[in-house]
């Protein structure tokens, strides 16, 4: 497997979005110098709603550079915000997709180790940042979620830097099936049973399953 490349780095400071002035960080600002990584994120990256955003397994999203022309053709009316960051990522991805990552896949970026952990499900933010309430459930319908990832080891990332395969614990459970178990619930029973006992695999996730199981 090939290396992928850290195309840009954004962040953003919490600010009103939308006609109701919304707090959120969904604006973000690439950033050329380097950027520390935490436990937590990115430092200077901010989030207004700690219940569904940010924390340990929702710290640093990545997003493949590939589908912004995919979506300006889709959607030209917004073709100008369809650009690096455009959907609230921190990292675009050249080079992988979801095809090409599998759950807890860990990743070498930087002095950085980061491992995938779970999708991204769009909220209604999404759809403030665009001023187009149907981009959320089109973001679901086609599977072009990103990913995040936790932080294994915290480190120093930069626009430009390697993305390199370090560890693949599950290279049977592609991550592209994981956005559509996520997004449709179509898990097979051996799918689940997998899910509720996998490392690397959000805890959220986990216990979806195990609940699933009934156990």
């Amino acid at each position: 497997m090939t290396a992928a490349s850290l195309l840009s780095i954004q962040v953003g400071r919490i600010a009103p979005l939308g006609p109701d002035g919304i707090p959120s960080g969904f604006v973000k600002t690439s950033i050329d110098s380097p950027v520390e990584v935490t436990p937590l994120g990115l430092v200077g990256d901010e989030q207004a709603d700690l219940s569904v955003h940010g924390g340990p397994e929702k710290a640093v999203y990545a997003y493949p550079a590939s589908y912004y022309p995919v979506w300006a053709r889709e959607y030209p009316q917004h073709a100008a915000s369809f650009v690096a960051g455009g959907v609230g990522e921190n990292l675009t991805v050249g080079g992988w997709t979801e095809a090409d990552v599998c759950v807890g896949d860990v990743h070498a970026v930087g002095t950085a180790r980061l491992q995938v952990c779970q999708p991204r499900q769009p909220c209604f933010k999404f759809a403030l940042r665009f001023g187009d309430r149907l981009l959320p459930k089109a973001m679901v319908r086609n599977g072009r979620a990103g990913w995040y990832y936790r932080v294994l080891q915290p480190g120093t990332i930069r626009a430009g830097d390697a993305i390199e395969l370090a560890d693949r614990p599950h290279p049977d459970f592609r991550f592209d099936r994981l956005v559509e178990i996520v997004n449709f619930g179509n898990a097979a029973d051996d799918e689940v049973r997998a899910m509720a006992t996998m490392p690397g695999l959000a805890s959220r996730l986990r216990e979806a399953a195990r609940a699933k199981l009934g156990t």
